[in-house]
């Protein structure tokens, strides 16, 4: 026979074999001795986790003739060995992704009526039953929920999410999980031993983590070290087979980042690229490393939950040197980078602008200037109490007078809420013209279209009343109105630049609320009844220092030039 690949020649044979699934193995040696066998099962879980070994010693353990009062199978006896080579007729396997479809079920519902050949029970084993069709999962439902007493049903699957739950409701569910490192690494020690093969403490720890908690995938990548090292099991050889880069670059580009020294950082990650390393490994590599360097730091008891480093004292000095809130902002920056890489024709390029700009930022701790800060600190705090209490005792007189001037002004501005400006629009009055409001009002339609629909809102019931070549009044129904519209700027300088468009002269634009304006009105006209001229004749309204000017010198003697 050919040679065999060690995931095969060490496939778990009891379930003492099966490692890192104890919750699962101690289940099934219990219903065993307790005869409690039922009739369907399923298990789940990550490739490589031990589901189908576990189905084949289940389905020798129940048929097994010698195995007495033990849980195990004897794997001595011709129906163990049959099972175990896959010769024995009333244990089948079958392969859900190619054998998925109506007809195959409809087949299993029809042998399933007749009884075992050699053995006691016909068990069924379903690998990947989640790549069955809906059709097939319907035909199997009767069959599995009340098959023949000489049937069982052992269902393997990775993906349980994608089985109907009518099927899962008529099952024994067991989840496998991922197996921990630690337990990986002890069963490949067992093999290597058995083979006289010498190895690398680390080298073993690496293949276990690059294997992500699969048995076989460990297994395999063992089984590709061997062959490719002469002297045994090494951590280079371990390094070229799995990709992984080697923990002395981890702590060199770490403390290059950390010394904020770019050139050192940049020339170990081009070692890296230079041995085929993949830039997005190598990013997955160093998340993992400051993941282990922040758990390390903030529970050093816990080193077998460590996946990618080992302790030793450059780690343990890399710990104390690094702040917990600067590796956080580094693995937050790996993590960014991780997720642009699979966007991007150039992950090198990434990761090197990655790098810099770790290297730019300060991760040192100055305990010295630190104290320094703290002192400069604890000084101004000082001086501030000191003038603090000083004010207290020299300004409780002005503090009463300051209160009673807000007091007072609250009262004044709540009485009298918004103030229009008289004096602007006085001076408005004094040179308004007819014409010149015309041309507003004939132009007031264009400007409110103008306008946002929350600025011409503030307009709805406004008017204008007066213009010049100066200004224009314009009067709200209600004061609120009013208000909210001067008191927007963005509104009011709007405003004013349309007045400019339209009459190509910088305008000013001024609310007055209504009970204002007539105040206003009344008062301007009471003052100026004699200058008032007619407004049909387009003619200004008289100035009172022309005025003034008349009664000191007769009309003969003053010339009015526009």
């Amino acid at each position: 026979m050919g040679y065999q690949a060690l995931y095969r020649v060490w496939r778990p044979q009891v379930f003492e074999d099966v490692v890192g699934q104890g919750h699962v193995t101690k289940t099934l040696q219990n219903a065993l001795l307790q005869k409690k066998i039922t009739h369907a099962y399923l298990f789940t879980g990550p490739r490589g986790t031990g589901k189908t070994s576990a189905a084949k010693i289940l389905a020798k353990a129940v048929n097994c003739p010698n195995r007495g009062d033990s849980a195990e199978p004897c794997n001595e006896c011709e129906l163990c060995k049959s099972i175990t080579v896959g010769s024995n007729p009333d244990v089948i396997e079958i392969d859900a992704a190619s054998n998925n479809g109506v007809e195959e079920i409809r087949d299993i519902r029809e042998k399933v009526k007749y009884a075992p050949n050699v053995s006691s029970f016909k068990v069924y084993i379903i690998d990947e039953v989640h790549m069955l069709s809906i059709g097939a999962f319907n035909a199997l439902l009767k069959t599995l929920e009340e098959p023949p007493k000489h049937v069982i049903f052992i269902l393997a699957t990775t993906e349980p999410h994608k089985i109907p739950l009518t099927i899962i409701s008529r099952c024994q569910r067991y989840d496998f999980k991922r197996i921990p490192h630690q337990a990986i690494a002890a069963r490949m020690k067992y093999i290597i031993d058995e083979y006289g093969i010498n190895y690398e403490e680390e080298a073993l720890q690496m293949i276990a983590r690059a294997s992500e908690g699969g048995m076989r995938d460990a297994l395999s990548l063992l089984d590709q070290t061997i062959s490719f090292g002469q002297d045994g099991i090494t951590v280079n050889d371990a390094l070229v087979i799995t990709g992984s880069v080697s923990q002395n670059i981890l702590n060199d580009i770490a403390k290059a980042i950390l010394e904020k020294n770019p050139q050192v950082a940049l020339e170990s990650l081009h070692t890296l690229l230079a041995e085929g390393k993949d830039p997005v490994r190598i990013v997955e590599d160093f998340i993992q490393f400051y993941r282990d360097l922040l758990l390390y730091k903030n529970s050093p008891s816990m080193q077998d939950y460590l996946e990618r480093v080992i302790v030793n004292s450059e780690f343990e000095q890399l710990c104390d040197q690094y702040e917990l809130k600067h590796v956080y902002e580094i693995i937050d920056r790996f993590n960014k980078t991780q997720q642009e890489m699979k966007w991007t024709n150039h992950p090198r390029i990434l990761l090197e602008v990655c790098f810099v700009q770790l290297c730019q930022n300060d991760f040192t701790s100055n305990q010295t200037d630190s104290n320094e800060k703290v002192h400069v600190l604890e000084q101004k705090i000082t001086s501030l109490e000191e003038q603090l209490q000083q004010l207290k005792v020299n300004g409780i007189q002005v503090s009463k007078q300051q209160e009673e001037v807000k007091s007072s002004i609250h009262s004044r501005t709540s009485k009298k809420g918004f103030r229009a400006p008289a004096g602007k629009i006085e001076n408005i009055l004094a040179n308004a013209t007819k014409q010149n409001l015309q041309l507003i009002k004939g132009n007031w339609g264009s400007i409110l279209e103008k306008l946002k629909r929350s600025h011409a809102a503030l307009l709805n019931d406004a008017e204008p009343v007066a213009a010049s070549e100066q200004g224009c009044v314009v009067k709200f129904k209600y004061e609120i109105h009013c208000q909210m519209a001067m008191n927007n700027h963005e509104f009011v300088n709007m405003m004013n630049n349309l007045l400019h468009q339209t009459f190509r002269n910088a305008m000013e634009f001024i609310g007055v609320p209504e009970e204002q304006w007539l105040e206003l009105r009344e008062s301007f006209i009471n003052q100026h009844r004699d200058l008032v001229k007619d407004k049909n004749q387009s003619k200004p309204i008289g100035d009172p220092l022309i005025e003034e000017a008349k009664k000191l010198f007769s009309d003969e003697l003053i010339e009015i030039r526009d």
